[in-house]
């Protein structure tokens, strides 16, 4: 039997993303630095957007050029009777030469042992595989890859010697594989380390950890008094030498919102000023008005509704932002006006409910975005936060974080010579009515990252 195929019509209901919902949806998740980022990006590829004001931003030409009332006002004349603010541009020069050098990097661990490695009498053969072995270290002074996959063959019978030319290089303990070895390599160097030393770093490490005495002294066969005189050493030392010539940077977290309480009233405050405020350009407006090319008018009409388009995803983040925020402390009054033990259990979906949003919307926005409360800077984040009996908001009234603070605040007021167990812990945990196994508190006391009882 012959079949034949016949079209059918069918209608279905399907959703188109254009480029437009998908900046929208892109710019909802972008932190504060990133958006500052994006909108500049934005400012280099439109030209029918204007930047109005930028308050987030004083560039060195700032401090140089259009500052010499601001040099004036810092460095006063007062003590150079010869001073003269009209000096022209040798004023200039020094000012420019000063702004530069205010701006300096501290020295980097390669760059500290190259200084070292530059003034030996090693032949260029050496010199490379040192410059080589430098490079190839972290910044805790231990090696990325093997040494020997570095070195071609005519390099490798001379690595040992240089190894040893580097072991004697500042800061002791560098271009090895791990902590112990540099432990070792610390305590072979020095001319005060107890005899034995090197012997726990190897093999009884654990055992200092605890603090075990007893036994350690029975391994060693030694006196209390000498493994005490060890273990003193061995605290004296740094396990992560390369560390100390690390340079990189602390990273400032910039709240996107901030929330004070005043008369009684929460207040929340949009971090805006760290938006660079963005407007269509006027010149662009009236060049449409003007040209009569079909292809420029389309070019100039398809910029000025980019440029509308990326200033309202903007608004629209923002807002959403606020209200998201707003739900969060309406939810979390507590934590606010008590401090972080107050958290309460919070999901996604309890804030998406109220501000009429979809769950992936409250999760983007919250994403790598803080709160600035009277208690600290917060990720979003934070506030979301499983009950310890149930998912989210739906079993105790205790949210894992709030729990996670008491037992903090359990270890540090307790003054006692006896560490309190995590038994002891969740029994007094459950005097409060927070009912959690030992092991649950022992789940958060590493979270929290405090020892056992034992280690401390």
């Amino acid at each position: 039997m012959q079949q034949y195929q016949k079209p059918v019509l069918i209608q279905e209901q399907r959703l188109k993303m254009t480029p437009q919902m998908f900046q929208s949806i892109q710019m909802m998740a972008l932190p504060l630095q990133e958006l500052k980022f994006r909108i500049h990006e934005e400012l280099e590829n439109n030209p029918a957007l204007e930047l109005i004001e930028d308050k987030s931003t004083l560039s060195l030409e700032d401090y140089t050029t259009g500052g010499s009332e601001n040099f004036d006002n810092l460095f006063g004349n007062s003590s150079d009777p010869g001073y003269s603010s009209q000096a022209g541009k040798e004023a200039s020069d020094r000012k420019q030469k000063f702004m530069e050098g205010v701006l300096t990097r501290p020295e980097s661990l390669q760059e500290h042992l190259m200084t070292q490695l530059r003034v030996l009498p090693i032949s260029k053969t050496q010199f490379k595989i040192g410059e080589l072995m430098i490079h190839n270290l972290d910044s805790n002074g231990f090696f990325l890859e093997e040494p020997q996959l570095l070195l071609n063959e005519n390099q490798k019978p001379l690595l040992p010697e240089v190894m040893d030319i580097i072991h004697t290089f500042d800061p002791a303990g560098i271009c090895v594989a791990d902590y112990k070895e540099s432990l070792i390599l610390q305590a072979e160097l020095s001319q005060i380390a107890p005899s034995g030393t090197t012997e726990v770093i190897q093999n009884y490490l654990p055992l200092i950890k605890k603090k075990n005495i007893k036994e350690l002294s029975k391994k060693i066969d030694k006196q209390e008094s000498e493994i005490e005189s060890i273990i003193g050493f061995i605290q004296s030392l740094n396990p992560y030498p390369g560390r100390l010539y690390s340079i990189n940077q602390p990273i400032y977290v910039i709240p996107d919102i901030m929330v004070t309480i005043k008369n009684g009233e929460f207040i929340l405050v949009l971090n805006d000023d760290e938006i660079p405020v963005l407007g269509i350009s006027p010149f662009f407006e009236e060049t449409l008005e003007d040209k009569k090319e079909k292809e420029t008018r389309q070019y100039i009409s398809s910029s000025l509704r980019d440029a509308r388009w990326f200033i309202n995803s903007i608004e629209m983040r923002n807002k959403t932002l606020v209200k998201i925020a707003a739900v969060i402390v309406e939810f979390q009054r507590n934590f606010f006006m008590k401090g972080p033990r107050y958290l309460s259990p919070l999901t996604l979906k309890d804030v998406a409910k109220e501000v009429n949003v979809h769950e992936t919307t409250v999760s983007r926005i919250s994403n790598a975005k803080y709160m600035q409360t009277d208690w600290g800077i917060y990720p979003i984040k934070y506030f979301f936060t499983n009950s310890i009996s149930g998912p989210g908001s739906s079993g105790s009234r205790f949210s894992k974080e709030g729990v996670k603070e008491i037992i903090r605040e359990i270890l540090e007021d307790d003054n006692s010579s006896k560490r309190l167990s995590d038994q002891k812990i969740s029994d007094l945990l459950k005097n409060q009515g927070i009912n959690i196994a030992r092991r649950t508190v022992a789940k958060y006391r590493s979270e929290l990252l405090i020892d056992s009882s034992y280690e401390r």
